[in-house]
């Protein structure tokens, strides 16, 4: 089998696994990419509070 035919192969093998696929529509789409926006903005909030608060610990109480 030549690398030419692997390569055919593998290509005809993809795009049948790729009909398989369900995918989401728009409304899905838009929903979870808003759940991400808004739960990587909680986490960074989050992240941001933390770090002023061992700073100011570290400033008051070591330096």
């Amino acid at each position: 089998m030549g690398i030419f035919t692997k390569i055919k192969s593998f290509l005809t093998e993809v795009r049948v696994e790729l009909k398989k696929v369900t995918w989401p529509t728009r409304q899905e789409t838009i929903r979870y990419s808003l759940a991400v926006i808004g739960i990587s903005l909680g986490v960074a909030l989050f992240l941001g509070l933390a770090d002023l608060v061992v700073q100011w610990a570290i400033n008051k109480f070591v330096i």
